[in-house]
């Protein structure tokens, strides 16, 4: 099991640790990947495979895993994609901020991704996503993750949750990649003063080299939940000067709307 819950499951008493394990098994299914074995969850839980077996065993009589015979391997099934949709269909942030998207999404450079996330343990997970026809583009959908600490979107996250909270996230983060403690350090330092001057965060080659990101966050009206909306693209295509000079005022703009906006209309 992950140090997150494991530091979770030793300061509350209230957690089910047999039910986070449940969900981390569904966890490790990841984009592009079409089956899973016993052996393969077990290796990225670090949980015991008779504990796997169990939980696989329990989650295919839910209808959340498929098992195929011929190969003795896993598949989401449709429960999960159900539990999607709730998610997303219940989220009122994503009609409020769809036609800020577009807007922005139909800017000076067709090679852009926009993405409104929400924070999801370590990562930001994409909500929504926006792009143009053009095929030289991003390539992640709906569900897609992205790292707190070295994405855009996941320092722009950050840098909304007061102090106390932040501090917390650092320490997990810390923990998960104990190699990049200065960097990630450094990194949402840098983003909470560009917040603070420009009211956007940036990303140049921090995540992955080739790829350019700037993001700005939103608090949602009632102050319970923090999104961010990101503005990215390949490197070779997208320069931070062009995301900066030509989308950073833009993307600033609907974010404050966004956190200020109740009835969904623009403002």
């Amino acid at each position: 099991m992950s140090d997150v819950l494991e530091e979770e499951q030793g300061t509350d008493r209230k957690f089910v640790s047999a039910l986070a394990r449940g969900l981390e098994v569904l966890r490790c299914f990841r984009p592009g990947e079409a089956s899973l074995s016993n052996n393969d969850i077990s290796e990225r839980t670090g949980l015991p495979k008779p504990t796997v077996t169990r939980l696989t065993h329990t989650l295919r009589k839910l209808g959340y895993l498929v098992y195929s015979e011929k190969t003795g391997n896993y598949q989401l099934g449709s429960g999960v994609l159900s539990l999607g949709y709730g998610v997303l269909s219940g989220m009122e942030m994503r009609a409020r901020a769809a036609e800020y998207m577009d807007d922005l999404c139909s800017g000076p450079n067709p090679h852009v991704t926009i993405a409104l996330t929400e924070r999801h343990r370590l990562s930001a997970v994409y909500v929504d996503v926006r792009r143009s026809d053009q095929t030289v583009a991003l390539t992640m959908n709906i569900g897609a993750r992205l790292p707190l600490a070295f994405s855009a979107v996941g320092r722009a996250i950050l840098t909304a949750m007061p102090d106390e909270e932040r501090e917390h996230m650092l320490h997990l983060m810390e923990q998960d990649k104990p190699e990049k403690v200065v960097e990630i350090r450094e990194g949402v330092a840098k983003a909470v003063k560009q917040v603070a001057e420009l009211g956007y965060c940036t990303s140049f080659g921090d995540w992955r080299p080739e790829v350019n990101g700037i993001a700005a966050p939103i608090v949602s009206p009632d102050g319970s939940r923090i999104f961010a909306i990101n503005v990215g693209g390949p490197s070779f295509l997208v320069s931070p000067e062009e995301l900066t000079d030509h989308y950073g005022a833009r993307l600033v703009a609907a974010c404050r709307a966004l956190s200020l906006s109740t009835d969904g209309k623009r403002v």
